[in-house]
């Protein structure tokens, strides 16, 4: 199950990544800066919901603490590829980071997080052809 966990995230690095792209080409230049990034948030929150769905019966949880389980370790490979990876890969600041998590300033990426954590969970629990059930 690890592995395929695994995979499935690397999957969802590359569509987050895309979704990035899309968002500073052609939602933040149409919608403006706040506006794109909302809308960015959204997409990518759907895509991630759409994938553990659409890989849940491949993932194979046996119950749904390994779902959660699952969505502990997508949720602690993002935070971790977001902020590693963002500092020592993209040169971003610690400080620039941190404004992403920021609710009062309308960041809302902890969206983005929260659907990365219980996707899995969601899709195993409401799959109706999860066999894992």
């Amino acid at each position: 199950m690890l592995t395929r966990t695994l995979v499935i995230w690397v999957v969802l690095l590359v569509i987050a990544v895309m979704n990035g792209g899309l968002r500073v080409a052609f939602l933040e230049p149409t919608l403006g800066a706040d506006t794109g990034h909302v809308v960015s948030t959204f997409i990518l929150g759907a895509a991630i919901c759409l994938i553990a769905w659409l890989s849940i019966n491949w993932m194979r949880p046996h119950g749904s603490r390994d779902a959660f389980l699952i969505g502990a370790v997508w949720l602690a490979l993002t935070v971790a590829f977001e902020f590693l990876g963002g500092h020592y890969l993209f040169g971003r600041p610690w400080a620039a980071l941190l404004t992403d998590y920021n609710l009062l300033q309308g960041r809302i990426w902890i969206l983005v997080l929260l659907a990365t954590f219980l996707a899995p969970a969601l899709a195993y629990r409401f799959h109706p052809r999860s066999i894992w059930r």
